[in-house]
């Protein structure tokens, strides 16, 4: 189990109070609550900012080197990678 610690959280009273509601009907304090709803939300964010990290990656290596796959070359291996061929990464080019 990992230590928690305490934050600071500004919300809204209206906010506030609908926390306060749930965390009666489920019989917990808003205190647990609140992990609850956060985790699940930063679990679920981490996915596109990783492939938006990568696109940015990916742009910046293309204008240093101008090298690239087109996108019927890239659309073509993926498709025999989802036959279940193991087919290597085709060569980049300018």
């Amino acid at each position: 189990m990992c230590a928690a610690t305490t934050a600071n959280l500004k919300i809204g009273q209206d906010t506030k109070d609908r926390v306060q509601q749930l965390a009666d009907i489920r019989r917990q304090t808003p205190h647990w609550l609140l992990p609850e709803a956060v985790e699940p939300y930063i679990e679920r964010e981490k996915t596109p900012e990783s492939r938006r990290q990568d696109a940015l990656a990916a742009w910046s290596d293309y204008r240093t080197d101008g090298l690239h796959l087109t996108a019927n070359e890239a659309d073509a291996w993926l498709a025999k990678l989802e036959g279940g061929e193991d087919a290597p990464l085709p060569k980049c080019h300018g």
